[in-house]
């Protein structure tokens, strides 16, 4: 991976900083914090929706064997992927795309009722093996970059913190990432992002002893932004929203069983965005 990194940065230096297809004529600042960065141009982009902001940064994981692949793979214009970043476990970013344009990185997705992710977000990759190849933590040079750049992103689009979601978050019965070794505590304490913390504090946190009724637990989900349907049935894929909730918000029970903790931080994550949640509500 070493070897191919300073090959391809040398042909970045002579014409990638020079041309980068869709970026406006003055780049960004993204201050010397990020002094790193280095273009890095994918084909696979096109014009964002006329009018529409973005509003949503989505967070991945490469899921590939090697940084050199999935660059590889980003930058093919048969694979038809890409993001606007990668950040090298090294803490080395890539801007593929530029933030004024579409890239396609969500792919089949929703939240929040709205399904034209791609049109309206921000995608960042963070290499990483992933699940098929010998998931791990992520390094501290990684997680210091990627705060630095999203924190600077946030400056940059009006993006909520209930928008700073994860791959699973928006597709949660096709993807893992970034899974639950991710530190999105670290992110939200850097004003990126929400967290439980606690205490929760209020009644409205205390989850009982008992799983709740099945309808309340996805009519919560779906008040939060998760793509999910009230029928009242514990069914498969309401395992796999579980799931997705547990791996951003409760990582230390990835089951998809609603327990009490994981109740009580979904109804505190509720309350704190939108205000106390009433009784279960038909959708």
């Amino acid at each position: 991976m070493r070897s191919f990194l300073p090959l391809i940065l040398a042909v970045v230096m002579v014409s990638g900083c020079s041309y980068f297809p869709g970026a406006p004529a003055r780049a960004p600042d993204y201050g010397v914090r990020l002094k790193t960065m280095q273009d890095l141009p994918s084909p696979n982009f096109e014009p964002r929706p006329s009018g529409v902001a973005v509003d949503m940064l989505v967070i991945h994981y490469t899921g590939m064997k090697s940084a050199r692949a999935a660059l590889a793979r980003m930058r093919d214009p048969g694979a038809k992927v890409s993001a606007h970043y990668v950040i090298d476990e090294s803490g080395t970013v890539y801007r593929l795309v530029a933030e004024n344009m579409r890239a396609w990185h969500a792919g089949t997705a929703s939240w929040g009722g709205a399904t034209n992710i791609n049109d309206r977000s921000i995608g960042i990759e963070l290499v990483n093996p992933g699940a098929e190849f010998g998931y791990r933590s992520f390094p501290e040079p990684q997680m210091k970059a990627l705060e630095q750049l999203a924190g600077d992103l946030l400056k940059r689009h009006p993006i909520p913190a209930r928008h700073v979601l994860g791959h699973s978050d928006v597709a949660p019965s096709r993807k893992q990432d970034p899974g639950e070794l991710f530190d999105w505590a670290r992110l939200a304490r850097a004003g990126i992002g929400l967290w439980p913390e606690p205490p929760l504090g209020t009644e409205v946190a205390l989850g009982g002893e008992h799983p709740p009724p099945i309808a309340e637990t996805q009519t919560l989900l779906r008040r939060f932004g998760y793509p999910i349907t009230v029928n009242g049935e514990d069914d498969a894929y309401t395992r796999f929203v579980i799931t997705a909730f547990q791996r951003h918000f409760h990582p230390q029970n990835v089951s998809g069983e609603m327990d009490a903790d994981t109740f009580a931080k979904l109804r505190a994550l509720v309350a704190a965005t939108e205000g106390a949640p009433t009784k279960t509500e038909e959708s």
